[in-house]
């Protein structure tokens, strides 16, 4: 590998990790709004959107002038590649985050309702696999990918849960029904950042190993 393509990889790394943790803050930023009901939080995640968009169309063209400059190959090919595929699983994360803080913020105005769900366990643990999903990247770290593949499933659980419930409560009162969706809602965003952070830990998969996983079932044991 040249001097020249070596640096540009490097600063293609900097760039989607950088990408990683704003994406991770305004995932945070748009739950903590809703379990703290701080109207405040959630406006300043939906007013950022566009810088999350700008940084996806930055890397884009960073990876595509690498590939038309350098035409690299074998591992640096494939770590184009996976930044390619992560760069756009973190702008879908980045516009679901915003799709969180506008339910929050509608959620903040209303009455609070009693649901038997634990919001706050979902938000932890789809929160915990972006994170850990970064985190394997930023150490091209196989085993904690595999970590966050396996918690996949989890989360997909805790989203039927939530609809069985909002479910059960439209059916004895459908007085609250737009905060109920809106609930809901909130849990279906969850469920899909957990799917594009699972899919995050299986391009890190694929950057180490050159190994694509993608339809096949995880099995790990820690």
């Amino acid at each position: 590998m040249s001097q020249h393509l070596q640096k540009e990889i490097d600063a293609l790394k900097e760039k989607i990790i950088y990408m990683g943790t704003e994406v991770e803050d305004r995932v945070y930023r748009a739950t903590v709004a809703l379990i703290n009901r701080n109207q405040k939080m959630a406006q300043a995640v939906l007013s950022g959107d566009h810088e999350i968009d700008q940084l996806e169309v930055n890397i884009e063209e960073d990876c595509l002038k690498i590939l038309a400059l350098h035409q690299p190959v074998a591992s640096d090919l494939r770590f184009i590649i996976a930044v390619l595929k992560i760069n756009n699983e973190l702008e879908r994360v980045g516009d679901l985050a915003v799709g969180i803080a506008e339910r929050s913020s509608f959620l903040i105005e209303q009455p609070g309702i009693t649901i038997a769900f634990d919001m706050s366990a979902m938000m932890h643990t789809v929160e915990s696999m972006l994170t850990r999903s970064i985190e394997a990247l930023v150490n091209l770290d196989v085993q904690k990918a595999h970590r966050v593949r396996a918690e996949d499933d989890r989360v997909d659980a805790m989203n039927r849960d939530m609809y069985a419930l909002v479910k059960e409560e439209l059916a004895k009162d459908s007085t609250n029904i737009n905060i109920l969706l809106h609930n809901l809602s909130v849990s279906r965003h969850l469920e899909r950042i957990a799917d594009h952070a699972t899919n995050i830990a299986e391009d890190v998969i694929y950057l180490v190993n050159a190994e694509i996983i993608r339809h096949s079932p995880e099995v790990f044991e820690d």
